[in-house]
């Protein structure tokens, strides 16, 4: 059975600041990403199927990216919860701002670890997360790949 690989595009706009780090991006600074999933599958073969002919149907794509990814970083503001930055946030939050608290430093690295573990713990399980490719500016990125892992 033929392996076929789609990938969708999906954005979003954030900030965040890396702790310890020693150039311009200790300050909070934002960022508009661009995420690229790609998944990895057979095309449904049933012809009653209405999902015929897919690997997966982009919307339920979608409906998973956005659900474990968009929604939750768009408009936000990313930190280390623990850095100091846990105060800063403390008051972000009580002043009604959308703050992800992160277990990691939030690098390209980092994040698309993050995302990837996201998005392939609600695929179906005939459906595998091949890669992840995360944008960060139109020049820097990181890449995931289920082989090297």
């Amino acid at each position: 059975m033929a392996k076929i690989r789609i990938t969708k595009k999906f954005r979003f706009e954030a900030a965040h600041a890396l702790y310890g780090y020693d150039g311009k991006c200790k300050n909070i600074h934002g960022h508009n990403y661009n995420l690229f999933v790609t998944i990895i599958g057979a095309p449904v073969k049933d012809d009653s199927n209405v999902k015929y002919g897919m690997v997966m149907d982009f919307g339920d794509l979608k409906k998973i990216v956005n659900s474990e990814i968009v929604d939750k970083f768009d408009h936000s503001v990313i930190f280390n919860k623990n850095s100091p930055h846990k105060e800063l946030a403390d008051e972000l939050i009580k002043n009604g701002h959308k703050v992800i608290l992160a277990d990691y430093q939030p690098t390209i690295e980092e994040m698309v670890i993050d995302f990837a573990n996201r998005i392939s713990s609600k695929l179906p399980s005939e459906i595998k997360l091949h890669c992840l490719k995360l944008e960060e500016t139109e020049t820097s990125y990181s890449e995931w790949f289920a082989a090297d892992n």
